[in-house]
């Protein structure tokens, strides 16, 4: 179970750095849009990195999906289709599906 876990939150760091970049190129292009959420970076790969911080970055991750969610409700389709504000959206969904994962897991360690 450890080293999915150290998997998991090695993809979740790579994961992290796809989405700070994607949230610079956004914020640039549409800065009257706002700047998208920060996300807390994990030191390493360890559980015990997780542990600590893991409650602070799920809520981060729910900050940059409601974030998205708040996007695509607007009106219009400018922001939306353009290439900086789908990769972040891809990103921000990376993160989510990382973040999911590593709860599972973080859940299913402590009961074993």
């Amino acid at each position: 179970m450890r080293q999915r876990l150290v998997r998991l939150a090695a993809s979740f760091i790579s994961g992290s750095s796809d989405y700070t970049l994607a949230r610079l190129e956004f914020g640039i292009k549409f800065s009257a849009h706002g700047m998208p959420p920060t996300l807390t970076r994990l030191p390493d790969a360890s559980e015990e990195a997780l542990r600590v911080r893991w409650d602070t970055i799920e809520s981060e991750v729910e900050g940059i999906l409601a974030f998205v969610k708040r996007t695509d409700d607007e009106p219009g389709t400018a922001v939306r289709s353009d290439s900086a504000y789908l990769w972040l959206k891809r990103t921000a969904r990376e993160l989510d599906q990382y973040a999911r994962a590593l709860r599972w897991v973080l859940t299913v360690s402590e009961r074993g």
